[in-house]
């Protein structure tokens, strides 16, 4: 029987440092990703009735929480509402980093596949620009700042939205509890599917397209060059006309000094 993993540090990645206001929810989505939690699943031989059970077992404990945290009526329930959200998001990205690690696949885990796990089932059209299907496979496109700021604001919205909406069922007390659970096992087990037909094939990530940038650098390179040469050659020029210009006037004193003085 496979050993549990011995503690790890949490997977951490430079957050995404915006240079515009893109929202309060989407900056949190992007600080949240940044951080991927470490696992201690082994892998399995059968990764796949493994991740079943994590997802069981991730879904039951994502529902009890949502559901303890909407018990408070009225506008106290309000106070629960991003708490709640945070505290499911965790049970979700470690239930992510379990799955992967289930499949060996831990490694591949990374911002984009952590975003794409926890909020595809929501926001699919978020990630066309992100995540490509060939075949059997998804590949990756690695994303950069302002791709990541367009994905995280249209998941903002709809994160939004759907914190108004578990604000309002604060009004109606053990009931709306019951719903906030509910869904909240919906979510987890959608997350879970994800991250299962994500790890149980395979998975590629391209690397940032460096072409621009080089072309850039060659610019300047070619640029900086002809601007050497060029201030070369006006050195040289101006070198010339001094030396052409101290002859002439040596000449003229010479000159000046071999004439007679005139009685």
């Amino acid at each position: 029987m496979a050993r549990k993993k011995a503690d790890s540090p949490s997977k951490e990645i430079i957050a995404v440092a915006s240079t515009r206001d893109i929202g309060g929810a989407a900056q949190a989505i992007l600080d949240f990703v940044s951080k991927i939690p470490s696992s201690k699943e082994p892998t399995s031989k059968r990764p796949a009735d493994e991740a079943r059970r994590i997802a069981n077992s991730a879904a039951s404990k994502a529902g009890l929480t949502a559901g303890s945290l909407a018990l408070p009526p009225g506008p106290l329930g309000w106070l629960t509402v991003l708490p709640e959200l945070v505290m499911i998001w965790k049970i979700q990205a470690q239930m992510v980093s379990d799955i992967a690690s289930t499949f060996g696949k831990e490694a591949t885990l990374g911002r984009e596949q952590m975003l794409y796990c926890l909020f595809r089932h929501t926001a699919a059209q978020a990630f066309r620009d992100v995540v490509i299907r060939m075949g059997d496979r998804l590949v990756f496109r690695r994303a950069g700042m302002a791709a990541l700021e367009r994905v995280a604001k249209n998941i903002g919205v709809n994160v939004s939205r759907r914190a108004v909406g578990k604000g309002i069922s604060r009004w109606l007390p053990v009931v709306g509890a019951l719903g906030v659970g509910a869904y909240a096992y919906y979510d987890t087990a959608q997350v879970a599917k994800t991250a299962i037909e994500l790890f149980s094939g395979d998975i590629d990530v391209e690397a940032m397209d460096v072409t621009p940038v080089a072309e850039a650098a060659a610019t300047v390179r070619k640029s900086a060059t002809k601007a050497a040469k060029t201030a070369s050659a006006t050195k040289k020029a101006v070198k010339k006309a001094v030396k052409k210009t101290v002859r002439k006037t040596a000449a003229v004193a010479r000159k000046a000094t071999r004439k007679k003085p005139t009685a």
